[in-house]
């Protein structure tokens, strides 16, 4: 009968436990970008490692065409966090939408303008994008953003070339082998996929390394980031500081890991069939993701400059870009975990 009873109770106790657990679990919906592109891979590869977990939270990820999908989940109440590129807070300030950004887990944004395989021939230059038909992630994405800036950088008027949604991954891909499209902004693993095919892929611009970024942009170019509304980031300090600290562990991990290693833990639904390339895309990436987790002031400002440049409508808004990120939580992970933020 004791033993009966002690067996009783060490199941209520257990269910007492687990229960305990999961409450002190928080709920939060991250709504990502493109999943599988690679400059979203902390945020992937966070809940692989199981770092949300340990850091107290019960994290779903939902993977969306492109960061302004992501972006909408979350101003319509359907997610709580974006992973996706700093400058849609730029950008929705200037229509008095305040979003925060809390942990930069990319230093620069790896995007890349590239040309058609079936149209080689006939575009050799980003003026020859005029009345183009050129593929972004989806429209208002910071794909379309960086087509933008890059066509009026070069003298066209943004507006006389056609733009057309077509995903980050395979569905880009095969919108470029198939011609549908004459140029599309791409990012990895799906530029080096399609280079893995065409040799002589043809590249207009290129942000996948700091050399490059600079001379795209001047600067230091953020790009992926987890950020909110400021209210949202306001009313959860817990659950934003420990997104925080798993984010940081996560890129902790990275840069003391190999790329094998690294591929290793991702799903083999992001990795593909052609795990070569991938990981030929992940070792060119490696150098992208951060090591602080910070903002860079100077890179912020870049990209009001960038958005003020295109959007008239963000150079008259009299931005105070210091409001659009906070390094905050990144400064107090040390004191929460023990671990350095650089």
């Amino acid at each position: 009968m004791r033993t009966m009873l002690g067996k009783v109770a060490g199941a209520l106790m257990a269910l007492v436990i687990s229960t305990g657990l999961a409450a002190a679990q928080s709920k939060i919906t991250v709504a990502i970008g493109g999943g599988a592109c690679l400059c979203y891979l902390p945020t992937v590869l966070a809940k692989q490692l199981g770092e949300y977990e340990k850091a107290g939270l019960a994290v779903e990820l939902v993977d969306l065409k492109g960061g302004s999908d992501a972006l909408k989940a979350v101003l319509g109440g359907s997610a709580d966090v974006v992973s996706g590129y700093f400058d849609h807070c730029v950008n929705l300030a200037a229509k008095k939408q305040e979003l925060q950004a809390f942990v930069v887990y990319d230093r620069y944004p790896g995007l890349v303008l590239v040309v058609s395989p079936k149209h080689t021939g006939e575009i050799n230059s980003i003026k020859d994008l005029a009345g183009k038909k050129v593929g972004v992630s989806a429209p208002g994405s910071s794909t379309d953003f960086f087509l933008k800036y890059m066509l009026k950088k070069n003298g066209l008027d943004p507006m006389g070339t056609s733009v057309i949604g077509v995903g980050l991954g395979a569905t880009a891909v095969a919108a470029m082998e198939q011609g549908q499209i004459d140029a599309a902004v791409m990012l990895d693993p799906s530029v080096t996929v399609l280079q893995g095919s065409h040799a002589d892929l043809k590249i207009l611009s290129d942000t996948r390394t700091e050399h490059d970024t600079l001379a795209v942009f001047g600067g230091e170019y953020p790009g992926g980031a987890l950020y909110s509304t400021t209210a949202w980031v306001n009313g959860h300090e817990k659950e934003v500081q420990a997104l925080t600290n798993a984010i940081m562990a996560t890129l902790s991990w990275i840069h003391s890991h190999s790329a094998e290693e690294i591929m290793a833990k991702m799903p083999d639904e992001i990795v593909g069939k052609n795990r070569d390339l991938y990981l030929a895309a992940l070792k060119n990436t490696i150098p992208m993701y951060s090591q602080t987790g910070k903002m860079d002031p100077k890179g912020a400002d870049a990209v009001l400059a960038v958005f003020s440049e295109g959007s008239p409508e963000v150079a008259k808004a009299g931005i105070d870009v210091t409001k659009t990120y906070t390094n905050k939580y990144v400064e107090q992970v040390k004191k929460t975990t023990g671990m350095n933020a650089k």
